[in-house]
């Protein structure tokens, strides 16, 4: 049986529509794989005036007219689009892409998600106040505990929290965060990456992590703590001064490295992977991932796109999708 997955969009005023085309001329060749784009008809169209698909594509509007083609676009209509700036339609299309996907998981007709990155602003202009793919998800699928995720050949990383201000970090950061987190991690390197006994590198929140409370408190009254306490505390180190342990390259000794907060991790992770980085929902019921970058107005339609970080997302999506059956049998 052949493996279906999806592709959204993304944003039609950014380069997401550019980078799934360049991604399915390397990938319509594999015979064990089908792929649906969801996308405006008009906005695909414009993208192969500068883009030739090697591929053929069948386009269909309804859920059951999903057949064996090699290649669907799922039409969610036309919609006017102006590159390289956030519009509401730019935001509503991507919306509308991402619902249509969420039916044709919840229906059975595909197996992975791939989207394409997203404009919050879009979003928030079109009356959607999710900030991301990973809450939006979550809500959808219903569930509580989530943890965003970043994969490459050199490092996995993840959130204790995810898009929050940097002022509101220290009193989210609770025994209780930390569990879910831990759990929701623990159980995907298990599941989705065939790590038997997860080793995962811990972050301190303050500088030098704490130094023994002199700079935070935060280190010795809670995170320690929940460490020393934790039900599989063997599959957990730390915390780390998050400096030194970048500097120092100490995330090679671990499967996983647990940040505090968005930054802390982000920065030393794209420095290291910025066009190879993929982002991954841990914890839902699909699998989910993403390119680590952003919409990149700046290029958009000028034929400058990098598909390599979409093309690693397909590919992790692959190994995950793979991991999870072997696990379930």
């Amino acid at each position: 049986m052949r493996k279906r997955f999806i592709f959204t969009c993304g944003d039609i005023n950014g380069i997401g529509p550019e980078i799934i085309i360049k991604s399915l001329n390397h990938l319509f060749f594999k015979k064990d794989y089908q792929f649906i784009l969801i996308c405006p008809s008009n906005v695909f169209k414009a993208t192969t005036e500068f883009i030739n698909p090697g591929f053929k594509i069948r386009t269909i509007k309804k859920l059951n007219e999903i057949d064996n083609e090699k290649i669907i676009l799922f039409d969610i209509g036309n919609f006017k689009f102006k590159l390289g700036n956030p519009t509401r339609l730019s935001g509503k299309a991507a919306y509308l892409s991402l619902e249509i996907a969420r039916d044709i998981l919840k229906n059975n007709y595909a197996q992975a998600l791939i989207t394409a990155p997203i404009s919050k602003e879009a979003l928030n202009l079109a009356g959607f106040e999710f900030p991301g793919h990973t809450e939006l998800l979550a809500e959808w699928f219903n569930i509580k505990s989530y943890v965003m995720m970043f994969l490459s050949k050199k490092i996995k990383a993840a959130l204790t929290t995810i898009h929050s201000p940097v002022s509101a970090v220290p009193g989210l950061i609770t025994r209780a965060k930390l569990k879910e987190t831990a759990d929701v991690v623990i159980n995907s390197l298990k599941q989705d990456f065939n790590v038997e006994n997860p080793k995962i590198g811990i972050l301190g929140l303050n500088p030098h992590a704490g130094e023994a409370g002199l700079i935070g408190v935060e280190e010795s009254k809670i995170i320690k703590p929940f460490i020393k306490h934790y039900k599989q505390r063997e599959y957990l180190y730390g915390p780390f001064s998050p400096d030194a342990y970048w500097g120092t390259r100490l995330y090679t000794r671990y499967n996983l490295t647990l940040g505090m907060y968005h930054d802390q991790v982000l920065i030393p992770f794209k420095l290291l992977n910025f066009l190879k980085g993929v982002n991954y929902t841990a914890g839902l019921p699909i699998v989910r991932t993403s390119p680590d970058h952003g919409v990149a107005y700046d290029i958009a339609g000028k034929n400058l796109a990098n598909e390599s970080s979409i093309l690693e997302a397909f590919y992790f999506a692959k190994v995950i999708l793979n991991n999870r059956r072997k696990w379930i049998a």
